[in-house]
């Protein structure tokens, strides 16, 4: 057997590849660290539009989803209680459990890469092959400082805000579901809801955007910064860009969630 068609040499080389990129993320992350402090005001100009553009633009797609996955999560709770008496009790408490511990920051950090962090890695792709990035380096502007920073700290700071927004639609939702289609009273739902809610639970929801929001921005300017090969590298470094980022979101949460329970 050749040492091409070893599984145990494919192998290795899957898991090395696998290392030395999770390296270059670190050392990237590490670089964007040192220059966060020294933000210029240029820098500072492209913050408020990254602001603009994560956040305010995507507000719509966000609380639409949130929306709809409250009433989907209303009418799931609602057949897997059988329609028993315990429906009245638990019915807003399952819904705002799920929005806050889980759907709410996993389904916004996910949305927020496929449509944010996926503009990010093309815009900053198309930059890097046609040379506009080395160009800034010739002028004595570190790109790091002008284009990395302000799209990390503004996914860094929006998606806790959104994922604010979108657990309220998301408990709305179930409450349109629960009083209007399930026929559940109005009150016994809201109280069911309040009585759920915990310190705990709103702390865990804004830790996990925090840091989806971190990963997003990252794996966007990363993957972007390292376009190359002209059209198809920027479109390489899109696909990149949103996957990494929806992968990293799984595998951050199910940490984060181990160190809350």
């Amino acid at each position: 057997m050749s040492a091409v068609n070893n599984p145990f040499t494919l192998i290795g080389a899957v898991v090395l590849g696998a290392v030395r990129e999770m390296g270059e993320i670190t050392l990237f992350l590490l670089s964007a660290l040192r220059q966060m402090l020294r933000v210029s005001g240029g820098a500072a100009g492209q913050f408020a539009r990254q602001c603009s553009f994560v956040g305010v633009e995507s507000l719509p797609i966000i609380l639409l989803t949130a929306f709809f996955t409250g009433g989907v999560l209303a009418l799931q709770s609602f057949n897997g209680l059988s329609g028993g008496p315990l429906v009245n009790t638990q019915l807003g408490r399952l819904v705002a459990l799920s929005m806050l511990r889980e759907l709410g920051p996993v389904l916004a950090g996910l949305m927020l890469a496929s449509r944010v962090g996926a503009a990010m890695a093309a815009e900053l792709g198309t930059m890097r092959v046609t040379e506009q990035i080395d160009a800034l380096v010739t002028l004595a502007a570190n790109p790091v400082r002008y284009l990395v920073i302000p799209r990390v700290l503004a996914t860094l700071l929006m998606l806790p805000l959104l994922v604010i927004l979108a657990n309220v639609m998301g408990i709305f939702g179930g409450y349109v579901v629960a009083t209007k289609v399930l026929s559940v009273p109005a009150m016994q739902y809201m109280d069911s809801t309040y009585g759920a809610i915990s310190g705990e639970d709103m702390t865990m929801a804004l830790v996990k955007a925090a840091v989806f929001g971190l990963l997003v921005g990252l794996m966007a300017t990363y993957h972007g910064f390292k376009a190359d090969g002209g059209a198809a590298g920027v479109g390489q470094a899109t696909t990149r860009a949103v996957v990494y980022g929806a992968v990293s979101i799984l595998v951050a949460d199910y940490f984060i969630t181990a160190i809350f329970v």
